[in-house]
């Protein structure tokens, strides 16, 4: 039963995902952390950080993980299989579509009409990372709770992304430093 619930989970994630794995961090959160309590909203945070940082897809990642953690290797594959499923089925007949009909002004209004949603999505994502990272959960949004360490580091990591266009491998690797480093200090 758990190997079916990884899968049709994963299958949703994978055939809802449109934007890429950011635009699926809100799915992936609903099913495993609200959907079927398989893993804490912290246990989530640091499941997107091992996903961004390993190579490959966000959502496949995710499933990989989430599969091994539930149901072992078979739960991985599983997982994983439900995830990439309908990306492949999908690319197949868009790629035939889009070749036949790709001069149409009405695919072209669609195409453009989805990017805002895509926004939306990744934005939405980053904000409840960015919630649980400095007060733990949205109800407990006050000053007094704030972790401020970290936001220092976010803060010190954005500005080295946007101003000094600093390498990104570099930065993960200074913020992780640095969070040790305050680690340290607590």
């Amino acid at each position: 039963m758990i190997y079916l619930q990884l899968f049709l989970s994963f299958l949703q994630i994978g055939l809802f995902s449109f934007g890429g794995g950011y635009a699926a961090m809100p799915l992936i959160q609903d099913q495993i952390v609200t959907g079927h309590g398989w893993l804490s909203m912290s246990e989530f945070s640091d499941l997107i950080t091992i996903s961004q940082m390993t190579p490959g897809p966000i959502a496949i990642n995710s499933a990989t993980f989430v599969g091994i953690r539930v149901a072992g290797i078979p739960g991985a594959l599983v997982a994983t299989l439900g995830c990439i499923l309908p990306s492949c089925v999908i690319v197949i007949l868009i790629a035939k579509l889009y070749l036949k009909y790709r001069s149409l002004d009405l695919l072209q209004g669609v195409l453009g009409a989805l990017r805002p949603a895509v926004v939306a999505m990744i934005a939405s994502a980053g904000i409840s990372i960015l919630v649980s990272a400095f007060w733990g959960s949205a109800e407990l949004i006050s000053l007094t709770v704030t972790n401020w360490p970290l936001v220092v580091i976010f803060a010190l990591c954005f500005a080295l992304l946007q101003k000094a266009k600093m390498n990104p491998i570099a930065v993960m690797v200074l913020a992780g430093v640095l969070k040790l480093a305050v680690s340290f200090v607590e």
